[in-house]
């Protein structure tokens, strides 16, 4: 038998799962670290002093035991956290803040989409971030939405004409993240504006293959029945004319 997931003889479904335990946006990881700062109680204890000594020093900030307060956070952990009057007063300072990136190229509509702070994301876009704008890894607004399964956020997204197939570091798509994550009605939404069922990822997965991979039955079903759509949308005989 094989020793591992690297084993080549090893059939995708039977490696499906653990092969895609790390398959995600690199910013994943960070956002778990970001997340437990900002959405834990001041006083929670040492776990939250660790968390923001981490965001302190990522930011290139002094390292500080302290928890942030808001006067002190970033434009972009304001956008992460919904923090939507301090946000307003940040983005007064100065028309450039709108769209500016962080150490990772991730703008404060991209943080916003990312934490699912779907009223900031309403606000950043009608105040004119940029959805189309790409971080350091091709992450987008509209990726990580989907991975974080913001069905509203990935729909108003799409009203701005972002491309719903666009892929990021390691091939991964709006749709091939919505169903690692097993989002049903993210897929679903993504389907439904015409998102790519054959587009791979860099393993070669395309999402049937990682849907069934992971063992998601109702994310099958949702790319299923929209296989059977298109299917039955195509045997529809044209009026003679």
């Amino acid at each position: 038998g094989a020793e591992g997931p690297g084993a080549s003889s090893l059939s995708p479904t039977a490696v499906g799962g653990e092969k895609f335990v790390n398959w995600a946006p690199k910013f994943w990881g960070t956002r778990a670290c970001c997340a437990e700062r900002q959405r834990r109680p001041v006083g929670a204890g040492s776990s939250l002093k660790h968390s923001t000594t981490l965001t302190n020093r990522q930011r290139g900030n002094e390292v500080s035991a302290l928890p942030a307060t808001l006067d002190s956070l970033s434009i972009h952990q304001l956008a992460a956290q919904g923090e939507l009057s301090q946000l307003k007063e940040h983005l007064r300072k100065g028309d450039n803040l709108i769209n500016k990136p962080d150490e990772r190229g991730f703008t404060p509509l991209i943080w916003a989409s990312a934490f699912g702070e779907i009223e900031t994301v309403r606000f950043l876009l009608e105040w004119g971030a940029d959805p189309h704008i790409l971080a350091k890894e091709r992450e987008s607004a509209l990726s990580l939405a989907s991975t974080g399964g913001y069905t509203d956020i990935v729909g108003l997204l799409l009203e701005r004409d972002v491309d719903i197939n666009i892929y990021d570091w390691n091939g991964g798509t709006p749709l091939l993240y919505a169903v690692r994550g097993n989002h049903v009605k993210c897929v679903e939404a993504l389907l439904a504006r015409g998102a790519d069922l054959t587009t791979e990822a860099d393993s070669g997965y395309t999402p049937m293959d990682l849907a069934v991979a992971l063992g998601y039955r109702k994310v099958q079903q949702a790319i299923e029945n929209h296989i059977l759509k298109l299917f039955q949308s195509n045997l529809v005989p044209t009026d003679p004319e």
